[in-house]
C-alpha cells in the first residue's frame, strides 16, 4: 500500500536546505578569511623579506664604500709616495752636479774678479761681485758662455765704484743658468736641480 507522508516535509526541506546553506556560505567565509590571512601573510613576510635583504644590501654598500675610501686614500698615499722617491732619486742624480758647478764657478772667474754672493734657485744663478774692471765683467760672461756646466750670462747691474774707495773697480750682479748633464742612468732625463743659498 502506498505511503503518504502527511508531515509538513516542505518546511523541514526548507529548513534543510538553510542550514545547508548556512554552513556552506560560513565554509565560505571561513575559507576566504584563512586565504586572505594566508595571503597577507605571505605577503608581509616576502616584504619583511625584501626589507632584510634590502638592509643586508645597504650595509654591504656601506662597506664597500668604506673600502672604496681607503682605496682611494692608499691611492694617494701611493702617488705621495711616489712622487716623494721620484724626487729623492733626482735629487741622488743632481747631487755631483752642484760640485762641478762651483769647480766651474772657480774656473771661470778671471783674475781680476771676485764674487762676493752666489745664489741658486733652481737652475738659475745670481752672482754678485766687484770686478777691476768692465771688460773683466765681459770675460767673464765669456767664460759663462763657452763653461761647460753653465750658459746664459745675463748683466743686470755694473756699477762704478767711487775712486775715494779703498778698492776701485764695478761692482756687477749677472744672472747664468745651469746646463744640464743627463747621466746614462737618468735614461736622458734632465735633473732637478738643489737650491743652494
Amino acid at each position: 500500500m502506498p505511503r503518504i507522508n502527511l508531515l509538513p516535509w516542505r518546511e523541514s526541506e526548507r529548513k534543510r536546505k538553510r542550514q545547508e546553506f548556512f554552513l556552506s556560505l560560513g565554509a565560505g567565509v571561513a575559507t576566504a578569511a584563512l586565504v586572505a590571512l594566508l595571503g597577507q601573510w605571505q605577503m608581509s613576510a616576502s616584504i619583511q623579506h625584501q626589507e632584510d635583504r634590502n638592509s643586508l644590501l645597504t650595509k654591504e654598500i656601506a662597506e664597500l664604500d668604506k673600502q672604496i675610501e681607503e682605496i682611494n686614500g692608499l691611492d694617494a698615499q701611493k702617488q705621495r709616495l711616489l712622487a716623494r722617491m721620484e724626487i729623492i732619486e733626482t735629487l741622488q742624480r743632481s747631487r755631483p752636479e752642484i760640485v762641478h758647478v762651483f769647480d766651474e764657478v772657480v774656473r771661470i772667474l778671471p783674475e781680476g774678479v771676485y764674487l762676493t754672493y752666489l745664489k741658486q734657485t733652481g737652475t738659475k744663478f745670481e752672482l754678485r761681485g766687484i770686478a777691476q774692471s768692465s771688460t773683466r765683467v765681459s770675460s767673464l760672461m765669456r767664460n759663462i758662455d763657452s763653461s761647460e756646466w753653465l750658459a746664459d750670462p745675463a748683466l743686470q747691474i755694473v756699477q762704478t765704484r767711487g775712486k775715494d774707495a779703498a778698492q776701485g773697480g764695478s761692482e756687477f750682479t749677472l744672472f747664468a743658468k745651469q746646463r744640464s748633464h743627463a747621466t746614462p742612468e737618468d735614461g736622458g732625463e734632465s735633473a732637478v736641480q738643489v737650491a743652494a743659498k
